[in-house]
């Protein structure tokens, strides 16, 4: 009886349906990491009892990419090395470059792409371009330079000529930059920036820095007379007339200073466009021009050159 039992129980675990039921039940193999990456859950519907909530969703789902950038958002600098979700392939997580806004208040630009200002961003460009510790610097160096090679000027000598020859080429530059970055371009409709072409030919961009003396560009991009150079000159000449130690402030030498600064204005314009590194913190049209301009018709130049010779 004994082998008889044994017998039956060999025979039931080597039975064919015994086996594919084993079968059935036995765990399958785990599918390859390649197909893991490419499921996607499905929705799992909710039960009627909690679909009934008034607040309840219709289906719970696994976040999608765009969610997860949206939750997981990160500043500009570091956006790119967040992936935006496991299991997509590296192509999908690149992201796109980020786009930095050019900052209004540069004086030069690398393109013509038209970046209007409000009247008081002009304003505050003026104030950023006097102010900058550069220019100031510069306005020292040169007061000093002039006094110390020339103790002879009309601002004086020794301390009180370098104070003197410091505060009124600040004045000039400030008076310069009001009208020629502020007020004409706010009237205007003006671009106060000086734009460059880094990818031009070097005779195209001479050019193009010579006639930016006669001709600038609008707020929206479009070419327009210079009003600010063309009319800056006069006006802080007249204005300088008033003020400025040592000049001759009759008509002909007025004239003789304005025609003076158009034919000097380029070189601000070159060294913009071909040296932008100096022309960040160095305002050569105020500051080295007016150095030319202002001896240009000074009144001892003016004696000498009309007193008879013995």
């Amino acid at each position: 009886m004994i082998l008889t039992l044994a017998v039956s129980l060999a025979l039931a675990a080597t039975h064919p349906l015994r086996a594919q039921m084993r079968s059935a039940l036995a765990f399958p193999p785990a599918p390859p990491v390649e197909m893991l990456t490419s499921i996607t859950p499905a929705p799992v519907p909710v039960s009627s009892s909690l679909a009934s909530l008034p607040d309840a969703p219709s289906a719970v789902h696994a976040p999608a990419a765009a969610e997860y950038a949206a939750i997981f958002a990160v500043p500009c600098s570091t956006r790119s090395f967040v992936n935006r979700s496991p299991g997509v392939d590296s192509a999908d997580n690149s992201r796109e470059p980020c786009v930095k806004s050019p900052n209004p208040y540069t004086r030069f630009l690398d393109n013509t792409t038209p970046i209007p200002l409000t009247p008081g961003q002009k304003a505050h460009l003026a104030i950023r371009d006097i102010t900058d510790p550069g220019n100031l610097a510069t306005i020292v160096y040169t007061s000093a330079f002039t006094i110390a090679t020339n103790s002879h000027t009309a601002y004086g000598p020794g301390g009180m000529g370098f104070a003197r020859d410091t505060g009124y080429t600040f004045v000039q530059d400030a008076t310069g930059e009001f009208f020629g970055t502020f007020l004409i371009p706010a009237i205007a409709h003006q671009d106060p920036h000086y734009h460059r072409m880094p990818n031009a030919s070097f005779p195209r961009r001479f050019l193009h820095a010579v006639s930016r003396t006669v001709v600038a560009q609008s707020d929206y991009g479009k070419p327009m007379p210079n009003f600010a150079t063309l009319l800056t000159y006069p006006i802080t000449n007249e204005i300088g007339n008033l003020y400025v130690p040592g000049i001759n402030p009759n008509g002909p030498s007025t004239v003789a200073r304005i025609m003076t600064g158009y034919a000097f204005d380029p070189v601000d314009n070159l060294i913009t466009e071909f040296l932008p590194d100096v022309a960040r913190r160095i305002h050569v049209r105020v500051i080295f021009v007016q150095r030319v301009i202002n001896p240009v018709s000074s009144e001892e130049h003016t004696i000498s050159s009309v007193t008879p010779q013995e």
